[in-house]
């Protein structure tokens, strides 16, 4: 049957069913519900398959959006589900974390006023019906190289370079320093957005591709770099961001002041009952909150502290609501779990006499652009006020945090800690010891899991043509 030429204005935009807040504050499940596949299909069939599609341009990893929404609608899972995999090593989790109104469906044609394609929760909808129905990927023509590659770091990289890998006959062991694969879409992202189950089937089906895992592993430490070099025709460096930035302003080393990457980590590690005492609880029920920063991490920590019981969670962020580096989408889930929003505030100081009592802030107006193409907010003296709060967390983002050891092995890094990476010719990725390669924050700097994906991928080409494969 042709395919309905208004099917676009006649099926609304609707997304999975979502658990409402009063309920799913009091757990950490994920909180959006599933397609089913009339529902995928009625959603996919209003993309209008543009001529020039402007979702896939805007996708870091150019997903092929317009065919496999057209497969979905035809009701061919595996084979959406086969070309959803060629472009992206991790679709059910891109789909699940991805913000998408900024990436894809803010490109979508249909979103200026009718709704954007669903394209994020049909994506998630096409690896996890796939899954569930037996498909996995087809390795049968798979030819051995007796290549091997050794991987440093199990996040969305180094797990889209062992995909990439695999694909063309390339074995790899991939350390990494925690107990599980993932890195922090495992410890740092909270279940109430992906759950840890979702990244451990990855694992699973990585490891039925032949990849292995070395977990509870530093390299540096408990393995050292020159046996990588010694025992792998090439070696992938994943480590990712863990450095958190601080404000500089006085009072951060108050008790009661917490960085948001241990917070989130330890969070994790409670709710998958490890005991790490490396990594204490940070319990902020009862505990009024004020969250510093307004990207992802920053909507993470928010929404953690109101499952913890947190007597009042506020965030207090120095630009626009217009300008936050957030996910829309994060932010309206944060305001209706009762998360207050300080628009235009800028902290000043922590104040507290040896445990916080709450944050100076300052209000701002935005000016003109910065050399990063976003307007500066400017204090707007005679304005200052303290917040009072009995807990802060800093979610100010992650710098790189390059090893020692990269000097004995002739890895180069950039004045900001990144490192430095040929981005053109033939082995992109490459680093200035051309035995190594590395992508992802590292590379990058502290960005998307898609990105990240991208780069580790792209590594991973890079690397089979340095093999020769």
């Amino acid at each position: 049957m042709a395919k309905h030429p208004l099917q676009f204005l006649e099926i609304p935009r609707r997304g999975p069913d979502k658990e409402a807040p009063e309920e799913r504050v009091k757990h950490f499940g994920e909180i959006y519900g599933h397609y089913d596949g009339a529902s995928a299909a009625a959603q996919a069939g209003r993309c209008l398959s543009c001529g020039n599609p402007y979702c896939e341009w805007k996708c870091p990893v150019h997903n092929y959006i317009p065919n496999w929404l057209d497969l979905i609608e035809q009701g061919k899972l595996f084979e959406a589900a086969e070309l959803s995999h060629q472009t992206n090593s991790l679709p059910e989790i891109c789909g699940r974390i991805c913000p998408q109104d900024r990436l894809c469906e803010g490109a979508c044609t249909l979103n200026d006023g009718i709704g954007a394609v669903s394209i994020g929760n049909v994506e998630k909808y096409i690896t996890d019906e796939a899954l569930k129905q037996g498909w996995r990927p087809d390795m049968s023509n798979v030819v051995d190289s007796g290549k091997c590659v050794g991987i440093v770091g199990a996040g969305p990289a180094g797990l889209a370079a062992a995909d990439v890998l695999a694909r063309q006959g390339i074995r790899s062991v991939v350390y990494d320093v925690y107990p599980e694969v993932g890195g922090l879409l495992t410890y740092g992202i909270p279940p109430f957005k992906l759950e840890k189950q979702v990244v451990a089937q990855r694992r699973e089906i990585l490891e039925g591709m032949g990849v292995q895992f070395v977990l509870n592993t530093r390299i540096g430490a408990d393995k050292q770099f020159d046996e990588l070099l010694e025992e792998y025709d090439a070696v992938f460096l994943g480590m990712g961001t863990y450095k958190y930035v601080r404000g500089g302003f006085p009072g951060e080393d108050l008790d009661g002041v917490h960085d948001a990457l241990p917070y989130l980590v330890a969070n994790v590690y409670q709710e998958l009952v490890y005991e790490d005492q490396s990594t204490p609880y940070i319990d902020l029920a009862d505990k009024k909150v004020v969250v510093l920063g307004g990207g992802d991490t920053g909507m993470d920590c928010v929404r953690t502290a109101v499952r913890q019981g947190a007597a009042s969670v506020q965030c207090a962020y120095r630009r626009d609501e217009e300008n936050m580096p957030g996910s829309r989408r994060e932010v309206q889930n944060s305001k209706e779990e009762g998360v207050e929003f300080l628009f235009n505030r800028q902290p000043l100081e922590i104040v507290g006499d040896g445990h916080v009592t709450g944050v100076k802030v300052i209000a701002t107006e935005l000016g003109e652009p910065g050399s990063d193409g976003r307007r500066r907010p400017a204090p707007v003296a005679g304005t200052e006020e303290i917040l009072p709060a009995d807990a802060v967390v800093i979610a100010f983002g992650f710098q790189p945090d390059p090893p020692s050891w990269f000097d004995d092995f002739k890895i180069e890094t950039l004045p900001s800690g990144r490192v430095r990476v040929a981005t053109l010719g033939e082995h992109p990725f490459q680093t200035t010891n051309p035995k190594v390669f590395a992508g992802g924050d590292m590379v990058r700097g502290s960005d998307l899991v898609v990105t990240a994906v991208f780069e580790g991928r792209e590594a991973a080409k890079g690397i089979a043509a340095y093999l020769g494969v």
